[in-house]
């Protein structure tokens, strides 16, 4: 990453800043909020990583780094966060999720590029520091943030020679060093010597020592001679100066730098330059062909310009992904005209809307696993696309159409409050009935019942359902009536929720929906599980069998998890663990949460039935977090929450309540990386060892043991 830096000439090297690196430990050590100021271009960004990095040893629960240049709105700045920090906003307000999970720890977090969103941010940081009274924040922005307590750096650019000496004195100064660095990445060999001294003192004093435009300079060494370079970037300030009589702000000597890169690109160059700033999360080429040609740029030339823009550090290759670094995307963006915007837009909307359709992750599809993770990519310029068709009434139906195809990944990533934010501004400016509205209004109450709203949802549905039943939409009905039977299991009515699943499955089947038939499969297998245990284990052997068969790797893992569960309450403790283990290493890997945080609750029982209740105890720790962090209980879920009761009473009676403590709360530290690797290797030494552990002390033979909801850790 290199946006706003300049210090870092590549990944691994940083250069200089050991003042400002100092400075920030001190000012964090005596205050809650840093905020790092500076022109564009002056190195903030990079300086606040390289402090995270350098101090996070020094914060018990860790560094957590959110990137906000790529945030359109400010209405999506707290899911922002709650995103970043692996949380679940399952709530109506991903603020009380944050502050519930951010109460007790010890943690520093840094917020990059708050400029575009400073009032929220704002808002946003002065409510967190008194919620949460032992995190700090390190923010990054072109202004303050004013905040009462706030603690504000300057970041200047660096120290440049104030006149021509030896080699070695010039050489000393951090600005001479990146230049020199960034000179030898594009001319190999290039080193400071008796012969170039002076033109790259003058160069980098002309560029007042301003990192990015450093950079941008010093890889037009491959196209001209160094004081060829020096020559031309001196004639061109002197044109501005003469234009501003005072001394040239630095602002502006960051522009002029920009402007200078830019009339130096080929035309194709400039128009992709100018074109590629609508996106903030960067593009990979075929998007980059498919909306930036035309109109001057031929597609078969795109990879070259990509190219060519790579050389000249406007674009950072990473991996298949060419992104912009945020004051040269914002530059390109002024350099459209209107008439050329107003078309890129269009294909910029057609473009992720076919996009999102085609990657849709509710099919039973081999690619599901690239689709989600697409998706997780391209969600920064999603938005924008989004925020395009809502800024044009006659787009609002394309806009609520694309938020309610992306209903699966709103669940899956735990984007809930985003995923109703998008549908909700849709629904107000879509009125009509149709399938269209139809189908977001199911997709809005799937994510009001994972945020607790299972009593007002299930009233929604049944509108829902008889809206449907009017339409003749069979598959409407079923959606529906599955979605009902959810709302019906988390309101306590099992029987209900059975019924209703099961005449949506019907319905499923009969219009041969195999997806359909796939979501059914899972809502029977895992909420039935208590009450009709070798039922669910039919309903999830088929599920399991289903994603096997279409190669579905997301649904396979939700599978195994729904399936073990049932086994478990059939006391097949052996199966059961291993279907567990298998979904836990999946998803840890993946870092699909929800399915991670309930695979890590069943191996507790597993640990406790066998007689292993430090085990067990630690393993509840380590989903209590995740539980916390995806803002939701095991007591809140109808196949969760008398086993969880069962497991910690036996736990702590076993253990006694300090012992039991202890090893609860070194659970809950593990984190997640080590709770997945201490779940899976626990498993893999019982396989390798041939042994099940001690005999079950809790009768799993499928009846429901009692629930008088105690907490976890007492």
């Amino acid at each position: 990453m290199t946006s706003g830096a300049g210090v870092l000439t590549d990944q691994s090297t940083f250069v200089g800043r050991t003042r400002e690196l100092s400075a920030v430990r001190k000012l964090l050590g005596r205050s809650r909020l840093l905020t790092l100021t500076g022109a564009g271009g002056v190195g903030k960004t990079r300086l606040a990583l390289r402090a995270a990095e350098l101090l996070r040893e020094v914060y018990q629960d860790g560094v957590e780094v959110v990137e906000l240049a790529t945030l359109e709105t400010g209405d999506l700045l707290e899911s922002e966060v709650a995103t970043a920090l692996g949380l679940r906003d399952v709530r109506r307000d991903p603020m009380g999720v944050l502050v519930d999970y951010l109460s007790g720890k010890r943690m520093l977090l840094v917020l990059d590029n708050c400029e575009h969103l400073s009032a929220v941010c704002a808002r946003f940081v002065e409510r967190l520091l008194q919620s949460a009274p032992r995190v700090q924040v390190l923010a990054t922005s072109r202004q303050t943030l004013r905040v009462s307590g706030e603690q504000v750096l300057m970041v200047a650019p660096l120290p440049t020679p104030d006149c021509e000496h030896t080699v070695r004195e010039v050489g000393r100064h951090d600005s001479v060093r990146l230049f020199v660095e960034r000179a030898a990445g594009a001319v190999p060999g290039f080193r400071l010597n008796a012969r170039n001294v002076a033109p790259v003192a003058r160069l980098v004093r002309r560029l007042e020592g301003i990192p990015l435009a450093i950079e941008l300079a010093a890889v037009r060494l491959r196209s001209m001679p160094l004081e060829h370079l020096a020559r031309e970037l001196e004639e061109r300030f002197d044109v501005l100066a003469a234009k501003t009589p005072a001394a040239l702000p630095r602002h502006q000597t960051m522009r002029a730098t920009m402007e200078w890169s830019f009339r130096l690109c080929s035309a194709g160059e400039r128009r992709l330059w100018a074109r590629l700033g609508m996106f903030p999360s960067g593009a990979d080429l075929e998007t980059a062909e498919a909306v930036c040609s035309g109109d001057g740029i031929d597609r078969f030339d795109v990879l070259d310009h990509l190219s060519g823009l790579v050389d000249k550090s406007v674009l950072i290759r990473d991996g298949s992904r060419y992104r912009m670094p945020e004051p040269l995307r914002a530059y390109g963006c002024e350099q459209l005209p209107s008439a050329e915007a107003r078309r890129l837009r269009r294909r910029y909307v057609e473009h992720y809307r076919d996009l999102v359709e085609e990657h849709r992750i509710d099919r039973m599809a081999p690619e599901q696993l690239d689709r989600y993770l697409l998706l997780q990519r391209e969600l920064p310029n999603i938005r924008v696309a989004l925020e395009m068709c809502l800024s044009e009434p006659a787009l609002a139906p394309v806009e609520l159409a694309a938020a309610t195809a992306m209903w699966c990944f709103w669940l899956l990533a735990g984007s809930f409050a985003e995923g109703r934010y998008w549908l909700g501004r849709g629904l107000e400016l879509v009125p009509e009935s149709d399938r269209c509205r139809g189908m977001a209004i199911w997709a809005d109450c799937l994510l009001s019942l994972r945020q607790g709203q299972a009593e007002i949802t299930r009233r929604r549905l049944e509108e829902f359902v008889a809206f449907a039943r009017r339409m003749g939409d069979e598959l409407l009905i079923a959606r529906g009536l599955r979605s009902s039977g959810v709302a019906a299991f988390l309101t306590g009515d099992a029987q209900r929720g059975l019924a209703l699943m099961r005449e949506s499955l019907a319905l499923h089947e009969g219009r041969d929906d195999i997806d359909g038939v796939m979501f059914n499969l899972y809502v029977g297998a895992a909420y039935g599980s208590n009450e009709i245990p070798r039922q669910a284990a039919e309903f999830g052997e088929r599920l399991l069998a289903l994603c096997e068969e279409r190669h579905a790797l997301v649904f396979r893992a939700y599978a195994q998890l729904a399936l073990g569960v049932a086994y478990w309450n059939l006391g097949d403790r052996p199966r059961a663990e291993a279907l567990l283990t298998a979904a836990t290493e999946f998803t840890g890997g993946i870092n699909d949460r929800w399915c991670l945080t309930q695979c890590l609750e069943v191996l507790a029982w597993l640990a406790g039935a066998r007689g292993e209740h430090e085990r067990a105890a630690e393993l509840l720790g380590a989903a209590h977090v995740m539980w916390q962090a995806v803002g939701t209980s095991p007591e809140w879920m109808s196949y969760h929450a008398s086993w969880h009761q069962l497991c910690t009473e036996q736990a702590r009676a076993a253990l006694g309540r300090s012992a039991f403590a202890t090893a609860f709360r070194q659970g809950s530290r593990l984190g997640q990386r080590r709770a997945v690797s201490y779940a899976v290797s626990g498993s893999r030494s019982r396989r390798k060892g041939g042994g099940s552990g001690a005999p079950v002390t809790t009768g799993a033979g499928g009846r429901r043991p009692p629930l008088t909801g105690t907490s976890p850790a007492g």
